[in-house]
């Protein structure tokens, strides 16, 4: 949940969000509405999205609410706009209003029927595996002079290294969890090839070949046919964990 705006310094309580955030998404969306918080004090109400680009796709990490999300995922259509500019060439873009812009057309045509004016995207410094920028839209007409944009990029470079630790966190979760189920398929498949040794009396290469022809010759996964194995022993005892080559 997202802290109490205070004065206390926007790193701090950035700080604070990836501390008491109990998965990562929690931590973007917060920053999300943090930051849409943060500018929106300035006089316009503004709605914020976090873009992460991963493996060279972008997809919206989060947002302040659904129409900060839409206004990316047109990008995303397109492979071209203001976020995905501010990204690849690593400076801030402003549209001041989009009324009077003529970059990326099929994306502003795209989104000039509604009633978006302005648009703010500030890359954040992340690593060399993502990167990362804060999208900010407006209704209102040159809704971030000077001191919004630097605001906002003020607002980047101090959200980057709480990002940079959760975008971390996570990769490390993800990691843990490949890890956890891999060691949950090995257990499965030396279990049932244990079963197959002592039904079938034979040894663990031999039960081993008899659990890969049957993932082979009915095309389930090994992991699959082990499990299989050890379900119809626990079932029963004197099911035969035999398999036909």
């Amino acid at each position: 949940m997202a802290t109490d705006r205070t004065d206390e310094p926007v790193a701090k309580r950035l700080g604070e969000l990836v501390l008491t955030s109990s998965h990562v998404e929690e931590f973007l969306h917060d920053l999300a509405v943090e930051a849409a918080a943060e500018l929106s004090s300035t006089g316009q109400q503004v709605s914020c999205s976090i873009t992460v680009v991963r493996r060279k796709k972008a997809a919206t990490a989060a947002s302040s609410d659904g129409r900060a999300r839409s206004m990316d995922e047109v990008q995303y259509i397109f492979n071209d706009g203001p976020c995905l500019s501010a990204i690849r060439l690593a400076t801030t873009i402003h549209v001041p209003d989009l009324h009077h812009e003529s970059r990326w057309p099929e994306y502003l045509e795209a989104v000039n029927e509604g009633t978006l004016k302005s648009i703010l995207a500030v890359p954040i410094p992340v690593d060399s595996d993502a990167r990362a920028a804060l999208n900010l839209y407006s209704d209102g007409k040159d809704a971030f002079p000077a001191h919004s944009v630097a605001l906002a990029e003020r607002f980047a470079r101090e959200a980057s290294q709480s990002l940079r630790l959760a975008l971390r966190i996570a990769q490390l979760t993800d990691a843990r969890d490949d890890l956890a189920a891999a060691m949950a398929s090995r257990t499965t498949i030396d279990l049932a090839a244990g079963a197959i040794m002592g039904q079938n009396r034979c040894n663990q290469e031999t039960a081993m070949a008899i659990l890969k022809t049957a993932s082979s010759t009915r095309n389930i996964k090994l992991r699959d046919v082990a499990a299989r194995v050890i379900a119809s022993v626990s079932a029963d005892d004197t099911v035969s964990t035999h398999f036909d080559a």
